[in-house]
């Protein structure tokens, strides 16, 4: 057996050993190795197909795991597990499915991470991974420098960059704290959110013969942005039917037969993306923003 520290030196990996043995063999894993046997994960570990981005004992020291409680830390740790063996060069810009659920909703759904490629692996777009394809028997371990957090809705609009003009519209300073709401796993939680691609933001501008986002009046953005915002809903593709939709703002028409939005402006959307989950939440992305 060897330690990670023996991998970036680029000695061979015993295949014979499984994810978790893997784990347990290396000297700066002591923390998750203890944590996956105080839930039991370690037995689920040896048993299936698992792709593992495991925290250093560092990464661990950044949170505090006091504030978790047994459920939470497997829901955690479950966060840093795929099923099947995803090797480094398998990755793209996309979502991926992990061994979480969120407990929001009272459904259980399953929930996404994102992983971005363009400059190393990144999850979320907070953990690096920074040794990769350490394959074991039953998968492949990648060691990350960031715990993995369940993700909040506003994970995915600020790791994804197909959503950085969203980011932008929500986080203007003249509107209402929409990130602090979309984070929240609360009062209002779970939400429904049809999030506009940057695309989408760029023909809006182009409609409204604007500049840049902060040209869109205050009033215009606050209603516009809360038309997108569904609360106490986390309304899934297989869920949905042809009716009309309540919004934080004006109501809007879905047809789930075509995934399409039509708003009180008679333009229509289409839903070009489903089912991104999150803790607290599902998102859709969008081709049109919509106006009320």
């Amino acid at each position: 057996t060897i330690s990670c520290a023996d991998d970036e030196a680029g000695q061979i990996i015993d295949t014979n050993l499984t994810t978790f043995d893997i784990i347990a063999d290396s000297e700066n894993h002591n923390t998750l190795e203890q944590l996956l046997i105080d839930t039991g994960l370690d037995q689920t570990l040896d048993n299936g197909t698992f792709t593992v981005f495991a925290p250093h004992d560092e990464a661990f020291n950044q949170i505090d795991l006091a504030n978790f409680n047994s459920d939470e830390l497997t829901q955690l740790l479950l966060n840093h597990v795929l099923t099947g063996n995803a090797e480094s060069t398998d990755f793209n810009n996309s979502y991926i499915l992990t061994n979480a659920t969120e407990t929001v909703s009272g459904n259980e759904n399953t929930i996404n991470s994102y992983v971005n490629v363009d400059g190393g692996i990144v999850v979320n777009g907070i953990s690096n991974v920074t040794i990769s394809d350490l394959e074991a028997s039953n998968g492949v371990v990648h060691v990350v420098d960031a715990v993995i957090p369940i993700p909040d809705l506003t994970t995915f609009v600020s790791a994804d960059p197909r959503f950085s003009n969203l980011q932008s519209a929500l986080s203007r300073d003249d509107q209402p704290d929409f990130l602090n709401l979309l984070s929240d796993f609360d009062v209002q939680a779970p939400f429904t959110v049809f999030a506009p691609t940057n695309k989408a933001f760029v023909d809006l501008l182009a409609e409204l013969e604007l500049e840049a986002i902060d040209d869109i009046n205050t009033a215009v953005l606050t209603s516009a942005l809360n038309t997108h915002i569904l609360d106490n809903s986390n309304l899934r593709e297989e869920d949905m039917n042809t009716e009309t939709l309540s919004t934080l703002g004006s109501s809007i028409d879905l047809d789930a037969s075509t995934l399409t939005i039509t708003d009180q402006n008679d333009r229509m959307a289409n839903i070009i993306i489903t089912n991104i989950q999150a803790g607290n939440g599902v998102i859709h992305a969008i081709d049109k923003v919509i106006l009320p």
